[in-house]
């Protein structure tokens, strides 16, 4: 990895973090569990922002009990399906900042994306979401055939995407062509020691607010489980992985150990780390997030590979 020169907006970015309090919220299990059970009762908006809709046509049903967004391309003819998990340690909606995304990955590349709004902790749970999900890429794969369904994913929203891969797998599902990855955590026992070295400098995320969160996520299962830490499952037989992380935000310890992994299982990974950015930086509206989106649209554009 080379240092690169920082743009201003992304030198400024981790200071407005800090002030608007997002490093605050993590910084006690008993705040994050307290946000989770305040949703329950004053459930945040998921609805998509109306400055799409001249971009994306978009539908909305319900599966499972979970209402599922369909974003098409208005200007574009449909080539490809793609899922995209959003993150949000669990504890979130998804945001605009979601929607912004892959408004304009539709739009740009002519992928029609399903969007689950899927439940959230204290009520949602691993096996639950992640079989849903699943079944969501298993319904697009049996349309579209594998070779033309991506799934794509940030933070908490990545590690569901990536054990998605791996359940479908198991069922023996055709692996879908490319997974995108944007800042996953793929480890929910917290205990790689660099998470610890990288947390006073990540202006976005501390410990003990996602590690609180992820035991409610885990529900019945150990916090060892596939379906909870994605990084206890082989690779093979899933989908290529493209990896977004930036070195200012703790989850870049569990890019590092994934990029180690495929490289250990002979997984083709393609990584892309970021030095001083912060978390799921390809969302922002910064130079270095504009360029990680020009990569993702090159990701969805390919063309057909064998693994």
């Amino acid at each position: 990895m080379t240092r690169s020169r920082r743009s201003l907006l992304s030198a400024i970015a981790p200071t407005v973090i800090r002030a608007m309090g997002g490093k605050r919220e993590w910084s006690s299990p008993e705040l994050t569990v307290s946000r989770a059970e305040a949703h329950l009762v004053r459930p945040e908006s998921y609805a998509p922002p109306k400055n799409i809709d001249a971009k994306v046509r978009i539908t909305v049903r319900e599966v499972g009990g979970w209402p599922v967004y369909t974003v098409t391309p208005r200007h574009r003819a449909v080539d490809r399906r793609a899922v995209y998990v959003h993150g949000g340690t669990w504890v979130h909606e998804i945001s605009p900042f979601h929607w912004w995304l892959v408004a304009g990955l539709a739009a740009s590349t002519g992928t029609e994306f399903t969007v689950p709004i899927y439940p959230l902790v204290p009520r949602g749970t691993a096996a639950q979401v992640v079989s849903g999900v699943a079944d969501l890429v298993a319904e697009l794969v049996a349309v579209a055939g594998s070779s033309a369904v991506l799934i794509l994913g940030d933070s908490a929203g990545g590690n569901i995407a990536l054990a998605a891969a791996m359940l479908l797998r198991d069922r023996g599902v055709d692996a879908p062509r490319d997974i995108v990855l944007i800042a996953p955590v793929i480890d929910l026992t917290f205990s790689d020691p660099k998470i610890y070295e990288i947390e006073p400098s990540d202006p976005w995320l501390n410990v003990p607010g996602p590690k609180a969160a992820a035991e409610l996520w885990r529900g019945d299962l150990s916090i060892e489980h596939p379906l909870v830490s994605p990084v206890n499952a082989p690779l093979a037989g899933i989908g290529r992985i493209t990896l977004f992380s930036g070195t200012r935000d703790i989850t870049h310890a569990d890019a590092i150990t994934l990029a180690k992994k495929a490289r250990a299982e002979g997984h083709p990974l393609d990584f892309h780390q970021k030095a001083n950015m912060i978390h799921v930086y390809p969302l922002l509206p910064i130079p270095e997030g504009a360029q990680a989106r020009e990569t993702i649209k090159a990701v969805l554009l390919a063309d057909e590979w064998s693994l």
